[in-house]
């Protein structure tokens, strides 16, 4: 028995580093989840958080320095530790305050959502990334017993904390979120933080952890809410946060991470054409004149097009690419995507189309990861591979969500376009979205303009909106992107932040 308590006793330090680099990183991860229904899970919102919890870590790493040589003992050590468990594990009841006021008080400030973001994140993870930070240093002090051996204690330490890491990296995003949600694995991980810390202050600690983990059976009810609307369904998926509300008329509305976009909708009155963008998608086959070809969507999102395809081209055979299951899931359930034209691949767009697919009267590219549309899907040698799974007639149709007023990245893809087809048109067809569309016949875009003006039937408001819209894209005049080199992200970026400036002068 003395063998074993003494084993434990020597494994107190080393578990409780290693659950502590687990913790870092997890929390790390599942915060940046709890930030994107609020702030998004832009390349700006990222930099937040891993700008943050480099700080925080930095201030930790040389705090836990400072009070190691203060305060060498395991129970102050522990109950640092149990601190930043705490502090965890009320972090999901304190978001949504927390977010709400930091969206509200920047909403209309120059750069909202990253100012918003950066205050967001800086009262999320101050204290328990900052006392996380604290744990290596501080073990190291205390096992560290002579000189001579100090290098290798170290180095044994932060390779466990590395390790655990590396756990605390692929855990929660593999297992635990899909699994219970980003908040309940936020507590789960403060539990067995706390757990970790008990060897170190006592048996009697043992009531922290119980506590942190009976947070587990609380409801953890709406993640956001939707106002003026009712929240008809809420997920998580390894991808992003799910949202569809409906409202008080009927319409109902897909969202994703922060809701700024719409990437769905159902009309009230259940019409094939909704007044967004996707209705001039409808339109494809009067420019094709193929009325009973073969359509891809690569983005199917809640199936807007599909469902508008089944009512408005019945024997049109539509292949829908969506790489979230939880979003195909809620547009059947919720959207009235199902439907016998209608075939779902649950696969990343460009990996789908790589394969023998095809061939397609026309092929349109609405996916995004918000704010951007995924670089990979706006490059020349994507184009290339478009091109070639196209019919002889065949047109591609992407749509370019860019701020009014800016259109580099449309310009950008509109130039990459043209060095694949022969004539590219673009439409700017609402305030914030413009379509684009690439012609491998280009005598089928000389006539095009012509065939939706003279379109009846249901797609007439459609067609005859796009085509007044159309206008040919001519060579240059934008970046042409590659697999190598294509700055989407930085684009849309810039793009965002100069119209965000344009209401706030000198911010």
């Amino acid at each position: 028995m003395t063998r074993v308590a003494g084993v434990l006793a020597r494994l107190r330090l080393p578990l409780l580093v290693f659950v502590a680099g687990a913790a870092t990183l997890a929390a790390e991860l599942t915060g940046a989840r709890l930030l994107a229904p609020w702030f998004g899970a832009s390349n700006l919102v990222w930099a937040n958080v891993i700008g943050l919890t480099l700080i925080y870590l930095s201030l930790g790493y040389w705090l836990g320095g400072k009070l190691a040589d203060r305060y060498p003992t395991m129970r102050a050590l522990g109950i640092t530790v149990m601190i930043a468990a705490a502090s965890l594990a009320i972090l999901p009841i304190a978001l949504t305050p927390i977010f709400s006021a930091a969206q509200s008080a920047f909403a209309d400030l120059s750069a909202g959502a990253f100012v918003a973001s950066f205050v967001g994140t800086m009262l999320m993870f101050l204290v328990p990334i900052t006392l996380l930070g604290m744990v290596a240093p501080w073990a190291i002090r205390l096992s560290v017993t002579t000189i001579e051996t100090a290098g290798s204690v170290a180095g044994r330490l932060y390779a466990i904390s590395t390790v655990g890491s590396i756990l605390g990296t692929f855990l929660p995003v593999l297992v635990l979120i899909p699994a219970i949600g980003t908040r309940l694995t936020l507590i789960l991980i403060a539990g067995v933080l706390a757990l970790a810390a008990v060897p170190l202050v006592g048996a009697r600690a043992v009531a922290a952890p119980l506590i942190i983990f009976a947070l587990l059976a609380m409801p953890v009810g709406a993640i956001k809410d939707a106002p003026g609307e009712t929240v008809l369904f809420e997920g998580e998926s390894p991808y992003q946060f799910v949202q569809i509300s409906e409202k008080p008329g009927g319409e109902r509305i897909l969202r994703l991470n922060e809701g700024w976009a719409l990437h769905s909708v159902l009309p009230a009155s259940r019409a094939a054409l909704t007044g967004g963008y996707w209705d001039a998608f409808s339109a494809l086959p009067v420019i094709t004149g193929a009325p009973a070809g073969r359509l891809a969507v690569l983005g199917n999102a809640g199936g807007s097009i599909a469902r508008a395809y089944r009512i408005i081209w019945p024997e049109v055979p539509v292949d829908g690419v969506e790489i979230d299951p939880v979003v195909s899931e809620a547009g059947a359930r919720y959207l009235d995507m199902n439907g016998p034209n209608l075939t779902v691949h649950e696969a990343d767009a460009r990996f789908w189309l790589a394969g023998e697919r095809g061939p397609f009267d026309a092929i349109v590219v609405d996916a995004y990861r918000q704010p951007y549309i995924p670089f990979h899907l706006a490059t020349q040698e994507f184009f290339q591979q478009v091109h070639d799974r196209l019919t002889p007639n065949g047109v591609v149709a992407i749509n370019v969500g860019t701020p009014p007023g800016d259109d580099e990245v449309v310009r950008s893809i509109g130039a990459t376009m043209r060095t694949v087809f022969p004539a590219v048109m673009e439409a700017r067809y609402e305030e914030f979205n413009s379509v684009l569309i690439g012609f491998r016949n280009p005598a089928e875009a000389v006539n095009a303009k012509a065939a939706l003006a003279a379109a009846t039937g249901a797609v007439a408001p459609a067609a005859h909106k796009l085509g007044g819209l159309l206008q040919f894209v001519t060579p240059g005049g934008g970046q042409v992107l590659t697999d190598d080199k294509a700055p989407v992200e930085q684009m849309t970026d810039g793009a965002i932040l100069d119209y965000l400036n344009q209401g706030t002068p000198g911010l």
